[in-house]
């Protein structure tokens, strides 16, 4: 991936995508967060003065924990041996999107293959020196790549774990206004509701970007990732050959308001049962299964919540052929609102 230089104050950089019938049929949009582009972004927040307003307050918490935690801060620093804050950044540190967990992707960078590893940390050390944890050529690249995959994991718990609702929820919003364009006006209006970031020039996507690039899909289509902590401008994957990638910054709510409102919910409502009613009212229908899969809970332990929401009138649930959908009421949309949590509006009873 390339990044912005800190310094950077926009301009007339631009990545060209090139379309043509087959890739437009083969648009995709990531469903939630991914935890290692998300990772890759917010540790080039921490390394920066970019978005005071937005992350002001997630970096000195994010400081204060690391000053606690020796292990955390020596995680971290491993991983800016090879996540600057500006320029290249090893593709392999962002596998492919495949909507699964933090662990699915660790595991796909413990797999990187040798020689792409290689060929990757080699371009890196162009711009700067290699990272001492990367061993001889002639050496086994496993013990490496789990070192990398062991900061990876600590750096996420430290930095994002503590406001990955937020997260998603904002890139919940965000998936919400896609998902109206692609109704409205199919796979058009969706590269159109990307201004100002990009702009649907048939057959180009032009998008703001850190350098002059261009890239051919050439049939294998687009994956577009909205992000949190990306920041400004897109991101994608620095190797053309790889299956093409956008990330894009969404709509932000600094983290300490965000927060404050969630706090006053939890309150209210207790943890897990607050986190199961921003769930159900980010969509117009719910399944349990949904809910249960999105917060990882036992399906046992969602259908509780959802019970005792739905006798307190926050969630109306009607079946459908096979599924029982569930969705929240006009007074849940009300409580929410009053308390500033971000969420997704659905279908109100």
């Amino acid at each position: 991936m390339e990044q912005d230089e800190p310094d950077d104050t926009g301009g007339s950089h631009l990545l060209r995508i090139h379309f043509d019938w087959r890739d437009l049929e083969n648009v995709r949009i990531a469903q939630q967060p991914d935890p290692l582009w998300e990772l890759m972004c917010a540790v080039c927040r921490l390394q920066t003065r970019q978005g005071q307003v937005e992350f002001g307050h997630w970096r000195r918490e994010t400081g204060l924990r690391l000053s606690r935690d020796r292990r955390a801060s020596h995680a971290l620093g491993t991983l800016r041996t090879v996540v600057p804050a500006s320029g290249y950044i090893p593709d392999f540190l962002t596998p492919p999107v495949t909507g699964e967990c933090l662990e699915a992707g660790l595991e796909q960078v413990q797999a990187t293959p040798r020689d792409r590893l290689t060929a990757e940390l080699t371009r890196f050390a162009a711009g700067r020196p290699v990272p001492g944890w990367m061993r001889g050529p002639h050496e086994p690249v496993a013990s490496s790549l789990r070192l990398v995959s062991d900061a990876l994991r600590a750096s996420f718990r430290t930095l994002l774990e503590p406001c990955w609702r937020h997260v998603r929820s904002a890139v919940g919003d965000d998936l919400s206004g896609r998902t109206r364009a692609v109704l409205d006006g199919g796979t058009a209006a969706l590269l159109n509701s990307l201004q100002p970031y990009a702009r649907w020039n048939p057959p180009y996507l032009d998008v703001d970007y850190p350098v002059d690039r261009e890239l051919r899909l050439e049939g294998r289509g687009l994956t577009l990732v909205p992000s949190y902590f990306c920041w400004r401008r897109p991101t994608a994957l620095a190797d053309p050959a790889l299956d093409p990638v956008l990330v894009y910054p969404v709509r932000k709510q600094p983290l300490d308001l965000a927060r404050a409102g969630e706090e006053r919910l939890d309150r209210l409502l207790g943890r897990t049962r607050s986190a199961v009613l921003v769930d159900v009212a980010g969509h117009p229908t719910r399944t349990t299964t949904e809910v249960a899969r999105a917060l990882e809970l036992a399906p046992a332990s969602a259908s509780y919540q959802i019970g005792v929401l739905r006798g307190a009138g926050l969630i109306v649930s009607r079946r459908d052929g096979k599924h029982v959908e569930h969705t929240a009421t006009s007074l849940a949309l009300n409580l929410l609102a009053g308390t500033g949590t971000t969420f997704r509006r659905g279908a109100t009873a």
